[in-house]
């Protein structure tokens, strides 16, 4: 409908159990204002956040993706072992990582096709399988 891009970051904080305060509802707005999914790093969504004229810092920006993991917003990709990439949506998906231009995308789930997963030691349950498939020029 007409909602507008604050009342949706509003209620998605909502959704996930947090205080809309004003650093969140601005960094809400700028990921799912629009209804889109996106992959950010804490540094792009700076970067936004800068551009939008908000005053966040980048620790504040860092902080506030965790607790929007936590909350269960936000699914957390590990690329490489050191960089994070934060994802709004959160079932289990594949994904595409462009090692040029270092940007996360949503790849095909229907496509594919895991026969089978090693049994989880005693004790523990697989939690998720992150599947990133890195593309390079051919």
């Amino acid at each position: 409908g007409s909602m507008t891009a604050t009342t949706r970051g509003a209620d998605w904080l909502t959704q996930g159990g947090l205080r809309p305060t004003r650093q969140r509802l601005a960094l809400a707005t700028l990921l799912v204002g629009d209804g889109q999914n996106r992959h950010v790093t804490a540094e792009s969504l700076h970067a936004a956040s800068s551009a939008a004229g908000e005053s966040v810092s980048l620790a504040t920006v860092y902080n506030t993706l965790r607790a929007f993991c936590d909350a269960g917003l936000m699914a957390e990709v590990v690329v490489d072992g050191s960089k994070s990439y934060f994802d709004t949506r959160t079932d289990d998906h594949p994904h595409f990582y462009w090692e040029d231009s270092h940007q996360l995308t949503d790849a095909p789930a229907d496509q594919l096709l895991i026969s089978g997963l090693p049994a989880a030691p005693t004790g523990m349950v697989v939690s998720k399988v992150d599947v990133v498939i890195r593309l390079r020029r051919a």
